[in-house]
């Protein structure tokens, strides 16, 4: 991505960072300074993946291992798992909303690629940062120089690449809440929901939360995936963007190389998510999987890990669409 970062702003933003490298996790995704090639390791779990017999073969096995994952997380989640070669679907909870935490910045994302097609933004416009655009919580433009100048284009790589919460604030303020929620609605969403409360980092619930659901994050990652979201150019741009998402703790913890995700993270008041589309050389699929839950953040890290493995060794294991596997399971 050429226009991520420019060199001068880089040297600004990241050698700023450096100073602030012994700090302890920050509210929201947890922030990394750099963004990490697909290839880098992420951290250790906090206990191993179970090993869980697949038959890469057989559909209903993935449906069954899944399943038996999803029973044993303490919390409450919602996942949806496509095939889409096939269209063979597992769900469960796909219509519950959840709070949304970082999540909200995938719609945020589309709807700032369809006030581009409406003429109402411009991705070649810029933005001079002010002091008081700095954010807490994930990203890394809280630290940069005030007067440096981006464009939207930039914003949005940072609000997704970074989970930057500053990028994502000015977006928002460029748009208005009243144009994103149209918009959402619009696009087709049936549960997401956005207040200025949602962007509260406080651990302790807010009167009016973002929200979202496994089933409104499948609709608009498929819609991206087919080039059918907002417009095929528009659509291309959001997948390159989602592919440089460097968080790699949750869904691509164990996925192999060579293989590509294109990915959003959501951690904040108790809800851990990550939902993408992997691409795989044996057929591209969809995970969406969200979690509320009274546990640890790592716990709750650990369970979408073990979910994205059980479903990378099923493809990684050879998957062969004869069509014996029913057409969509739901796996509740």
């Amino acid at each position: 991505m050429k226009t991520l970062f420019k060199s001068l702003r880089t040297s600004v933003v990241f050698n700023t960072c450096i100073g602030f490298a012994v700090l302890a996790p920050l509210a929201g995704d947890t922030f990394h300074p750099v963004v990490a090639p697909v290839e880098a390791p992420a951290p250790a779990l906090a206990k191993p993946i179970p090993v869980v017999q697949i038959n890469p073969d057989d559909w209903q096995s993935l449906a069954a291992a899944v399943k038996k994952q999803s029973h044993q997380f303490s919390g409450v989640t919602g996942y949806i798992i496509k095939d889409l070669k096939s269209g063979h679907v597992l769900s469960h909870n796909e219509g519950l909303p959840f709070l949304s935490a970082s999540l909200i910045k995938l719609p945020i994302l589309c709807a700032a690629f369809q006030a581009v097609q409406e003429g109402k933004l411009s991705l070649s416009a810029t933005y001079t940062l002010q002091r008081l655009d700095r954010r807490g919580g994930s990203g890394v433009l809280k630290f940069a120089q005030p007067g440096t100048v981006y464009t939207i284009r930039e914003l949005l790589e940072y609000m997704i690449v970074n989970s930057d919460n500053t990028a994502t604030e000015i977006i928002v303020r460029q748009l208005g809440y009243n144009y994103l929620q149209e918009t959402f609605d619009r696009l087709g969403l049936k549960d997401t929901q956005i207040h200025a409360d949602g962007f509260n980092l406080t651990p302790r619930a807010v009167p009016d939360d973002n929200m979202t659901s496994p089933r409104d994050m499948a609709f608009l990652l498929e819609n991206i995936y087919n080039r059918k979201l907002v417009s095929p150019d528009a659509s291309d741009q959001m997948l390159d963007i989602l592919k440089h998402q460097h968080l790699r703790d949750r869904l691509p913890r164990f996925i192999p190389m060579g293989w590509t995700i294109a990915h959003k993270t959501g951690l904040l008041r108790k809800a851990c998510h990550d939902v993408g589309i992997v691409f795989s050389p044996r057929g591209d699929y969809m995970i969406c999987v969200l979690t509320a839950h009274d546990v640890t953040y790592k716990t709750a890290k650990h369970f979408i890990a073990s979910m994205g493995r059980i479903t990378f060794d099923y493809y990684g294991g050879g998957l062969r669409r004869s069509g014996h596997a029913n057409s969509s399971t739901q796996a509740s």
